[in-house]
């Protein structure tokens, strides 16, 4: 499978290879800013903020960062914090700065945040005050020299009663009053205090990092992918060829896609500075929330994950609101179901298509056609420009013909530099450049790609990825659990939902209820199994390996079984 059949099918205004800047990925911002500097980048919750606002928060605080903390070249800092404009200031300035971003998910409880500090060796990091109380606990432990804290209402025009997706109900409207003082530093001080002047810095865009990207991968504890300038510059060249009826200057992106998930992140944040388009940003999904800000504020772009679409749909009230500035949708982190697909498109009169990609690959590899050009159903569509995919035997490594099932690797300017410090890790996914993806797939005549499988057990639920190891680890240190096994089995929302399989020590009488107690208190949220079975045993190797997919496979013939029953 040499050949590229799927540039046959590209339309005349994509074309097969590319031009990549060959600046780092800050400079998106300088040339935006210099573009159009009264022009609105960021609209939050009322507040608008222009390009020139934004490059000016950003000099200060990259001033900051380089002045008082003394951060320097390839010094990691971390962002914990939901899409709001500080997580764009603070991106872009710790790049400004000559650090690496080390992205940081504000559900990781204590236990998740130490390791990920630990592993990156982060100096520094920006938070938000609700947030604060668990970053200084882990702070002795780490690395970490200085925590930057800010306030959601720093950025509204006006209080707000909001609701924080990452802390327990018990928590909501404590307001954390913090020092600015020693190790501790409070964003709305720094930037009035702070120069635009920099101490500059040499970047190689091409091997410098600019972000570390967390993820368990396939297997293991969670690693940090090392994507370059190059990497990131690349993918969102690649996403803005995709979109070619949309123009620079003139459109709005509706940011509700994590950034600190590399998707979010690139497809949102990234290119809407490439482009100079505003984002408007909400810092969680809420199906209400969201269709009221697309009626006013008529974004034109939508990158989601299946269960923000199917929330939308499932609204009550969906067909009180105009809907119809939405041009163009491209769903990521999950299957996107073709009934969903139809349904969104009826009511925008947008186009909604399915993405694929990783986040060793900066992350979209492949993606439907947005227009002009036939979609297959079920298809996660073709390659990008200039990116090479092969589907290979698991047996023989060989590449197979069109229609045969093996393992999709990929060649790209977006595929990672490797793992931080995980060189043989690296290897072990990293083949001449090739990156092995874990997952098994097939190409059709025409150059479609397909996703059948995942050659391990990864879970994705509600568009989060999650790792059934690092739940196993959690569950084994409960001093009344003798085996467990996590597993995601299918869910009609979430598309996956995390179950976990445990047999307990002799004499044990803990509860479903206790567990998931248990396993909230060492897991975010989303990690943690929703369904609990209690078993005398569970299938195995000769070896005494535990068979996950044989209890996956239960789950689906027991939905088949229930199906056919109700018809």
């Amino acid at each position: 499978m040499e050949s590229k059949p799927w540039l046959e099918l590209y339309p005349k205004e994509i074309p097969a290879t590319l031009e990549y800047s060959r600046e780092p990925v800050q400079e998106y911002l300088v040339n935006a800013a210099a573009q159009y500097p009264e022009k609105i980048a960021i609209h939050f919750m009322g507040k608008e903020m222009t390009y020139k606002q934004l490059y000016e928060d950003v000099m200060r605080f990259a001033s900051y960062l380089q002045r008082t903390m003394g951060i320097e070249k390839n010094d990691r800092v971390a962002i914990m914090l939901p899409n709001t404009p500080q997580a764009v200031i603070s991106y872009f300035g710790i790049l400004m700065a000559g650090g690496i971003v080390v992205q940081t998910n504000p559900l990781y409880t204590e236990r998740e945040l130490e390791y990920q500090m630990k592993d990156s060796g982060a100096k520094a990091i920006i938070t938000l005050d609700i947030l604060y109380p668990r970053v200084s606990k882990v702070m002795p432990q780490t690395n970490l020299k200085h925590i930057i804290v800010t306030a959601i209402k720093d950025y509204l025009p006006f209080p707000k009663n909001l609701v924080y997706p990452f802390i327990q109900k018990k928590q909501y409207g404590i307001v954390v009053k913090v020092k600015h003082e020693g190790s501790t530093h409070l964003l709305s001080e720094m930037l009035k205090g702070s120069s635009i002047d920099l101490i500059e810095i040499d970047l190689n865009p091409e091997d410098d990092i600019a972000l570390l990207q967390y993820t368990g991968g396939t297997t293991g504890s969670p690693k940090g992918v090392m994507l370059t300038h190059k990497n990131l510059s690349a993918d969102t060249t690649m996403i803005q060829a995709w979109i070619y009826k949309c123009k620079p200057g003139e459109e709005s992106v509706l940011g509700i896609v994590p950034f600190f998930h590399v998707y979010g992140m690139t497809v949102c944040m990234l290119l809407a500075i490439k482009m100079g388009g505003k984002m408007i940003l909400l810092p969680k999904f809420d199906a209400s929330t969201t269709l009221k800000t697309i009626h006013k504020q008529r974004p034109t772009l939508f990158p989601g994950a299946p269960t923000i679409y199917v929330g939308l749909l499932n609204h009550p009230d969906v067909k009180k609101y105009d809907l119809s500035s939405i041009e163009a949708c491209i769903s990521g982190s999950a299957p996107l179901p073709h009934e969903v697909q139809e349904q969104f498109e009826k009511v925008t009169n947008g186009k909604l298509v399915e993405g694929y990609g990783l986040s060793e690959a900066s992350p979209v590899t492949h993606a439907n056609f947005l227009w002009d050009v036939e979609r297959i159903k079920g298809s996660i569509g073709v390659p990008f420009p200039d990116t090479d995919v092969k589907v290979l035997s698991v047996e023989t490594g060989e590449p197979m013909p069109a229609g045969e099932i093996g393992e999709i690797v990929i060649k790209g300017p977006q595929i990672m530099k490797g793992y931080w410090n995980r060189p043989e890790e690296t290897e072990g996914i990293l083949k001449d450049g090739w990156l092995y993806t874990g997952d098994l797939g097939y190409m059709d005549a025409k150059g479609y790609f397909y996703v059948v499988d995942r050659k391990k057990d990864m879970i994705i639920a509600g568009g989060y990825n999650i790792y059934p190891r690092e739940i196993e680890e959690v569950l084994y240190e409960h001093p009344d659990v003798l085996e467990a096994v996590a597993a995601g089995i299918p869910d009609p929302y979430r598309g996956e939902t995390v179950k976990a399989y445990i047999v307990l020590k002799e004499g044990s009488t803990v509860t479903a209820e206790e567990m998931n107690k248990y396993a909230r208190k060492y897991l975010a949220a989303y990690k943690a199994p929703r369904l609990y079975e209690f078993r005398e045993e569970l299938p195995k190797t000769a070896v005494g390996k535990i068979l996950r997919r044989m209890l996956v496979d239960e789950e689906k013939r027991k939905i088949d079984d229930d199906r056919q029953k109700q018809a």
